[in-house]
């Protein structure tokens, strides 16, 4: 009989503690729209980022990958070059006087000077490549999955990396990023979501939801999803896109 409860006691000590309450919900923000601007729809946005008064934006599927210098107001392509096949073109960023690439599955980057888009580099990558973003310190890259890389920008090798989770449960599926105020925004694909992340442990602070501007943009291909984010940080304003969407949206920034 001691025994008996001995081993209960030591049974009961090693049973893992009961489930925590469910956590809060975490705030959905609907995006509140400041103007609408013009934007290519044959552009199949990847990647975009705001410099200098300009709109830089990558553009995927082979054969029609790009990148480009787009005037903000007028839409019109100042600039681009092509990514040539076989590459899928994804995610830019700029890294001093240059721009990243990543392509979809070549496990290959590439460097391009910023004034002119001559190539003048690549680099490699395990897994595939999504998206590019930048805090100052690293640049930040997503493969797909629920992690984000944090990235040298001299050599491109790996420095550290987070999982992103919303209440606990892994968020993957991270496409475009944009950092902005401290947090790392990502479109969440195929969602009308983009959620705001804490870059220093991967926590999702809340949501943005487009549900709004996806009615107005009214895209009939499945293809057609919110995808590009852009932040002028001087002016504060943010920018949203998607995937051959006629329209650029300016929206308000989240609130931290």
């Amino acid at each position: 009989m001691i025994r008996k409860l001995v081993f209960l006691f030591l049974l009961l000590a090693a049973a893992p503690a009961p489930p925590a309450p469910d956590a809060q919900p975490l705030p959905i923000d609907p995006a509140q729209l400041v103007r609408t601007l013009p934007h290519d729809p044959g552009a199949f946005t990847e990647g975009l980022f705001y410099q200098d008064g300009y709109l830089y934006e990558s553009t995927g599927q082979v054969g029609r990958s790009s990148i480009r210098k787009v005037d903000l107001e007028t839409g019109k392509v100042i600039k681009s070059v092509t990514v040539p096949p076989p590459y899928f073109g994804e995610g830019i960023a700029p890294v001093g006087k240059q721009i990243v690439s990543l392509t979809w599955q070549h496990h290959l980057g590439f460097r391009w000077s910023l004034d002119g888009f001559r190539k003048q580099g690549n680099f490699t990558y395990r897994g595939e490549g999504w998206a590019l973003t930048g805090d100052g310190q690293s640049v930040i890259m997503s493969d797909g999955t629920a992690q984000l890389r944090f990235l040298d920008p001299v050599t491109m090798k790996e420095r550290r990396r987070i999982t992103v989770t919303a209440n606990g449960r892994s968020i993957d599926q991270l496409n475009e990023l944009e950092y902005v105020d401290g947090e790392i925004l990502a479109n969440i694909w195929r969602t009308k979501y983009i959620a705001r992340i804490d870059p220093a442990d991967g926590h999702v602070l809340g949501w943005i939801d487009l549900a709004a501007l996806i009615d107005t943009v009214a895209a009939t291909d499945p293809d057609a999803v919110p995808n590009g984010i852009a932040w002028d940080a001087k002016g504060r304003h943010l920018y949203v896109t998607g995937k051959e969407w006629p329209m650029l949206f300016e929206i308000k920034p989240p609130k931290g």
